[in-house]
């Protein structure tokens, strides 16, 4: 017993001596759980480890949650006898007007309205829920029952879900693949409008003399490629940003604590933290909204470039 007490002392020791990290508790919560302990082992193909972390989770989550949602709320529009939709129907046709009337119609065109809305209202609709759902305290309410009911172990499922980050869209690697989805949707728009030959020789302008065109052609592959790099920083950036701004702002309670004491760390909370926490998390609520829409009108400001060269 005497060895036993001693271990823990030192341990706690160690402990009292380390102190909060801010730095670890940040990237504990903005981070993808990591791909030694998944929450679903898959088989490695092709040098490709395809187990599911908690960001390819949360992508299941709300794929899911739009697909039932949407799929449920429409039926039941179908199934009744009167033309005009009330509820959370009437909110949905306002969306998917707003896309197809104020983004996807000036910038693609009359012509080309109904082929590419489906795919703007796609994105807007699936990147702003998988933005929303990360300002919802899910799992850390889940962390709490975890602590004083489930009791499950680090190894669990339910051990591993309480690691990471829930805002999939903070992730480089998601961002990265609805970027690379507008990237195509832009070659598929230029090849169906003039042909897959004429798009790519409309990346010169037209009457451009051949000894220019020539210093053009890398230049404008080049540009061709910044757009997605572009659409995956500027996303994956904003929504991580706002919750390390967050956390940050909330270590300062534990960092005051383990300075000065309890009492100056709940201080610190009440009259600056908690507060200021409060505002960024309302301005987030702006951000969740605004960068689902500048995802969605620069893909279409793509397209109709692509469309409409002469432009």
């Amino acid at each position: 017993m005497t060895q036993i007490e001693e271990q823990v002392g030192e341990q706690a020791a160690e402990a009292a001596a380390e102190g909060f990290n801010a730095g670890e508790v940040i990237i504990e919560h903005v981070a993808n759980s990591s791909l030694e302990h998944p929450l679903i082992h898959l088989p490695t193909i092709a040098g490709i480890d395809f187990s599911v972390t908690k960001h390819v989770f949360m992508l299941w989550i709300v794929a899911a949650l739009v697909f039932l949602i949407v799929t449920v709320t429409v039926r039941r529009y179908l199934r009744q006898d009167r033309l005009v939709p009330s509820g959370f129907m009437n909110a949905l046709e306002s969306v998917v007007e707003f896309i197809r009337d104020s983004v996807a119609q000036p910038s693609v065109g009359d012509k080309w309205t109904n082929t590419w809305t489906p795919l703007l209202l796609t994105l807007f609709v699936f990147i702003l829920c998988a933005n929303a759902i990360g300002m919802i305290p899910v799992f850390e309410v889940l962390g709490l029952l975890n602590h004083w009911v489930l009791h499950a172990s680090e190894e669990s499922f339910v051990g591993l879900l309480l690691h990471g980050g829930s805002t999939a869209t903070a992730n480089f690697n998601v961002t990265a693949a609805l970027a690379m989805i507008s990237f195509f949707a832009i070659i598929v728009a230029g090849s169906r409008a003039h042909g897959a030959v004429q798009h790519w020789k409309n990346l010169v302008p037209h009457g451009v003399s051949p000894a220019l065109a020539v210093a053009l052609i890398p230049i404008e592959i080049l540009g061709m490629l910044v757009r997605p790099f572009a659409l995956t920083m500027r996303l994956a950036a904003n929504m991580t940003g706002g919750h390390i701004a967050i956390l940050a702002i909330l270590s300062f309670v534990f960092i005051f604590t383990d300075m000065a004491g309890p009492a100056v760390g709940m201080g610190v909370g009440l009259a600056f933290s908690v507060p200021l926490a409060v505002g960024i998390s309302a301005l987030e609520l702006i951000v969740i909204l605004v960068q689902a829409y500048v995802f969605t009108l620069l893909t279409a400001v793509f397209i109709g470039m692509a469309i409409h060269t002469q432009h």
